[in-house]
């Protein structure tokens, strides 16, 4: 391999350097061996090594034109499927025709918002995992009642079963990031529909716990006016992180009627 990629801190860049971490985050995706891969940030192919070894169907997605270089040169069996594009601005429906998986270790700055892009086509990728901030994996797989259960845990969860699979320290990172990692595994779940209006569930969700100190009550009474006789119920009275899922679906039915248009 002829030179080495910089890493960019702009691009939220951390690169893995131990290859049985590399290795594990590859085998999660070991039970979808006919399904089309997408890797995002693959950056020196540390992951995507493993990855075509296991004879994957793999596209890789990379914004960072020196690792697309770097790419294209040390990995020729991915020639046509090298795509220096912004992850979170692709047509996914545009790329594959039916199911894909998504995979990597994914930049720090922006990983919330590749989880939510990978919401918009839920019913087309069955499994979606990889490395982020620990932080951010404890919030996505935390269950109500935890003090980081709160938007990311809810909207994902209504759709996938949430892996928390291991913790990874900084020092295999090149550079170090000041956090450690974390690699989880994202697998859909059977609900097809959430059985109540998805868009103000959504809206339900980020008004709560964008006040996750108050009351249902105190949070919600905006969307519905002050006075209104529903904030009665005894639900209005838990915080946010008390509820589950399904009681967030309860509760957007619940308030549908009731919504200040």
């Amino acid at each position: 391999m002829s030179y080495i990629v910089r890493p960019k801190k702009s691009l939220g860049q951390h690169f893995l350097i131990d290859l049985n971490i590399a290795q594990a985050i590859a085998d999660t995706l070991d039970n979808y061996k006919n399904t089309p891969i997408l890797e995002v940030g693959p950056g020196m192919g540390v992951l995507t090594q493993y990855l075509l070894s296991k004879g994957h169907d793999l596209t890789v997605v990379e914004l960072d034109h020196e690792s697309i270089e770097y790419l294209q040169e040390n990995f020729p069996e991915l020639k046509g499927h090298i795509l220096e594009e912004d992850f979170l601005k692709l047509d996914l429906s545009k790329l594959f025709s039916g199911n894909f998986c998504v995979i990597g270790n994914y930049p720090y700055n922006i990983s919330s918002q590749i989880f939510f892009k990978v919401l918009e086509y839920k019913d087309h990728i069955p499994c979606c995992s990889g490395m982020i901030q620990k932080e951010v994996a404890e919030r996505m797989a935390a269950p109500p009642g935890s003090k980081t259960y709160g938007i990311l845990s809810v909207l994902l969860q209504a759709w996938y079963e949430i892996e928390y699979l291991f913790t990874v320290p900084e020092h295999v990172f090149n550079p170090p990031p000041k956090v450690k990692s974390a690699v989880i595994k994202m697998t859909r779940n059977q609900v097809r529909q959430l059985g109540c209006n998805e868009p103000l569930f959504k809206r339900i969700v980020k008004t709560a716990f964008n006040q996750r100190r108050k009351t249902m009550r105190n949070s919600l009474k905006s969307m519905v006016g002050q006075d209104c006789k529903i904030l009665a119920e005894p639900i209005f009275n838990e915080r946010p992180e008390r509820l589950s899922v399904k009681q967030f679906i309860d509760l957007t039915n619940l308030l549908e009627s009731y919504i200040i248009k």
